[in-house]
C-alpha cells in the first residue's frame, strides 16, 4: 500500500484550458491524471455528434493531449482516467490504441466503461415497470419518450477500480460521476472496501474538490483579487492518504491560489443537502469536514463521515422541446434606449401581422437590464446611454415559424429607428431546444461493462 498518492485534475469541463493536464504532466510529480469532460447539456452534444457521424460523440480533445503525453506516461507510470468518452467511449479508445501504436509503445493497457447510455433499452425498461419518473414532476418517462435525445446512467467508482486492478493505464469512461474518478484510483491504491462509507466519503469530497479544475485553485473564486497569477493557473492536486485525509494542493511555481476559502467555496458548489451528498458509491456528510490550512497553497481535509449509498442510479436523458432563435441589434447614442424599446415594439406587432404565434417571445435591453425581465422593476434610469443592445428571443414548437420571423430582424436597419449597428453573421436560424429530464433507476435494471485493450 502506498502511503500517499498525487491526483492530478486536468480538465473540468469540456473546452477548459487545453494545455492544462499538459502542464499537470511535466510540472511535478503525480501519479494520476483525471480529465472530467461531461457535463448534462455535454451529452446530448455528443449525442448530437454521433448521430451525423458515427464515429465522433467523444471529446476528441482528450486524443490530442493524450497523444501528447504518452510518452510521460510510458517514463513515469502516470495513469490517465477520463469521461471523454463521452457518448462513444469505443471510437474514443480507438484513437487512443492508434496514437500508442504510432509512438510504438507495447505497454500501455487501455480500458474502456461503457453501458451506461441507455437511449436504446428505454422501451424494455418502461415495459418493466421501470417509469423514469422526472425528479422535479413526476411525470413518467413515457410523456418525452418520443423526443429523446440521450439516456445515461451516472455509474460509480467500482468499474474503473477493477480497471486499475486489471493493469489498465489509460481508463476512458462514459457517463460516470464526476467524483468517481478521483475516488477510484485512491479505493484501488488503499484498499478500500466499497462498504467503508467513511473512507468511500473522503474519496468523493476529494473528488467534489477538484473535479471543476482550477475553480478550487482560484479561478471563479468570490474574492478573486487576491489570486496572483491568473494567467498560469495552478490546476489542483489531491494528495491522498489510506486513512481518508487529503491535502488539495497545486505544483509549485504556478498561479492561482489555493486556502480554506476556494476549497469552501468549491466544496458547496452543486450540492443541495450538505450532510447527504447522494451518490451511487456512497452518502458523503459534507457537515463532518474538518478543514486546515497547512501550509501555503495547501489545505488538509480529514474526519469526513459516510453513510450507504441508495438503490438507485441517477439517470440524465435530454429530449427536444422544440426550438427557439435569438438576435440582436445595437442602438446608438441619442436616445438609445428608446431605439431599442422602439425596434422590439415593431417586431413583436409585425409577427402579429404576419400571424406568427410563439411560445414565448421576449426582449432584452442589455445595458439597463440584460437578464431581468422586468427592467429596474418597471422604472428606467434617466441617464443617457451611449449605446444599448436589443436582443429578442422567441421560442416555439415550429420551426419554420421561428425562421420566418428572423427574416424580420435585418429589415430594422432601415425600416425602424436609426442608428443601427452590431449586426453581422446573416439571418439568424432556428435552433434546437434540449430539455433536461433527470430520473432514478433501480440498481439492478442495468450494469456497467468493462474491456481492456492493448
Amino acid at each position: 500500500m502506498n502511503n500517499t498518492i498525487r491526483i492530478a485534475s486536468g480538465q473540468g469541463f469540456w473546452g477548459d484550458l487545453p494545455t492544462a493536464p499538459i502542464e499537470q504532466v511535466r510540472r511535478g510529480p503525480i501519479d494520476y491524471l483525471v480529465m472530467d469532460y461531461l457535463a448534462e447539456v455535454t451529452m446530448s452534444i455528443m449525442q448530437k455528434q454521433k448521430r451525423r457521424n458515427p464515429d465522433y460523440g467523444y471529446a476528441r480533445d482528450f486524443v490530442d493531449v493524450v497523444t501528447e503525453v504518452l510518452p510521460d506516461v510510458a517514463r513515469d507510470g502516470i495513469k490517465i482516467i477520463s469521461n471523454a468518452g463521452g457518448m462513444n467511449p469505443i471510437a474514443c479508445k480507438n484513437k487512443i490504441l492508434q496514437a500508442i501504436e504510432n509512438q510504438g509503445h507495447k505497454d500501455i493497457k487501455v480500458a474502456v466503461v461503457d453501458g451506461d447510455n441507455i437511449i436504446n433499452d428505454i422501451d424494455r425498461l418502461v415495459e418493466e415497470g421501470h417509469l423514469l419518473k422526472n425528479i422535479d414532476t413526476g411525470n413518467p418517462i413515457t410523456t418525452v419518450q418520443d423526443k429523446l435525445t440521450s439516456a445515461n446512467v451516472y455509474f460509480g467508482c467500482p468499474p474503473i477500480v477493477e480497471a486499475l486492478e486489471k493493469g489498465a493505464d489509460i481508463i476512458i469512461t462514459g457517463r460516470v460521476i464526476d467524483a468517481g474518478l478521483i475516488l477510484a484510483p485512491m479505493a484501488h491504491e488503499f484498499g478500500w472496501a466499497f462498504d467503508d462509507f467513511d473512507k468511500m466519503a473522503a474519496g468523493i469530497v476529494a473528488g467534489h474538490a477538484i473535479e471543476c479544475g482550477a475553480q478550487v485553485s482560484g479561478g471563479n473564486f468570490t474574492d478573486w483579487q487576491n489570486v496572483d497569477d491568473l494567467v498560469d493557473i495552478g490546476f489542483p492536486i489531491i494528495e491522498a492518504s489510506p486513512d481518508g485525509s487529503f491535502v488539495v494542493t497545486k505544483h509549485e511555481g504556478t498561479g492561482g491560489l489555493v486556502n480554506e476559502m476556494t476549497v469552501k467555496e468549491q466544496l458547496v458548489y452543486e450540492i443541495q443537502d450538505p450532510a447527504r451528498y447522494l451518490t451511487p458509491d456512497v452518502i458523503a456528510d459534507f457537515t463532518s469536514i474538518n478543514i486546515e490550512q497547512e501550509g501555503e497553497n495547501r489545505v488538509r481535509l480529514s474526519g469526513i463521515k459516510g453513510h450507504p449509498p441508495t438503490d438507485s442510479y441517477k439517470i440524465s436523458a435530454s429530449y427536444n422541446d422544440g426550438y427557439k432563435l435569438t438576435s440582436s441589434l445595437v442602438y446608438s447614442w441619442p436616445d438609445a434606449l428608446e431605439k431599442a424599446q422602439k425596434g422590439g415594439e415593431i417586431l413583436k406587432k409585425r409577427a402579429k401581422a404576419l400571424g406568427l404565434t410563439f411560445d414565448r417571445f421576449r426582449v432584452e435591453y442589455v445595458g439597463i437590464n440584460g437578464c431581468n425581465e422586468q427592467p429596474m422593476a418597471g422604472k428606467m434610469p434617466e441617464e443617457e446611454y451611449d449605446e444599448i443592445q436589443m436582443r429578442v428571443s422567441v421560442a416555439g414548437k415550429d420551426k419554420e415559424t421561428l425562421n420566418r420571423f428572423g427574416k424580420e430582424i435585418v429589415p430594422l436597419i432601415l425600416t425602424g429607428p436609426s442608428g443601427v449597428t452590431g449586426y453581422a453573421g446573416g439571418r439568424p436560424k432556428a435552433s434546437e431546444v434540449v430539455a433536461y429530464w433527470p430520473a432514478l433507476l433501480d440498481k439492478g435494471a442495468v450494469s456497467p461493462r468493462l474491456q481492456i485493450f492493448n
